[in-house]
């Protein structure tokens, strides 16, 4: 006999928490949100509205908005001296200095016009930022 009691208290140990849990919780699914109307919502769980984290940013990425920015506040000329600069102090950047550059051209025409943009030009990274207004104008 005892043997018997303690396998039911062991199912009722396990299977009781269980019961419990899921009872609560479908208990909290149904709380009426809304006191004056006479539907019940549901509060359900969603994966859609949970937060993500943000991935990591290029350091490229972070370098072109850093001197796009540059470019609005100052002039394209500050923009491609930093880009030069940073460039030689990080070469690993030296790949994407061409895109870069030519970014900074197509901002250029775009807040300054061709012409005054072209002014600016210089040999950084292969005169891509001349490319860049060139493809812009």
């Amino acid at each position: 006999m005892t043997h018997t009691a303690r396998r039911i208290g062991r199912s009722l140990a396990l299977v009781l928490p269980v019961v419990l849990v899921l009872s609560g919780t479908l208990a909290v699914t149904s709380v009426p949100w809304a006191g004056s109307s006479s539907q019940t919502q549901m509060l359900t769980a969603s994966s859609e509205n949970v937060s993500v984290r943000a991935k990591p940013r290029a350091p490229q990425d972070i370098l072109r908005d850093k001197l796009l920015a540059e470019l609005q506040e100052k002039d394209p000329g500050v923009a491609l001296t930093h880009l030069q600069r940073t460039v030689e102090e990080r070469p690993s950047l030296a790949k994407h200095c061409m895109s870069i550059a030519r970014a900074l051209g197509k901002a250029a025409v775009q807040h300054y016009g061709p012409v005054r943009a072209q002014t600016f030009s210089r040999p950084v990274c292969d005169t891509s930022y001349a490319a860049g207004v060139a493809h812009e104008s």
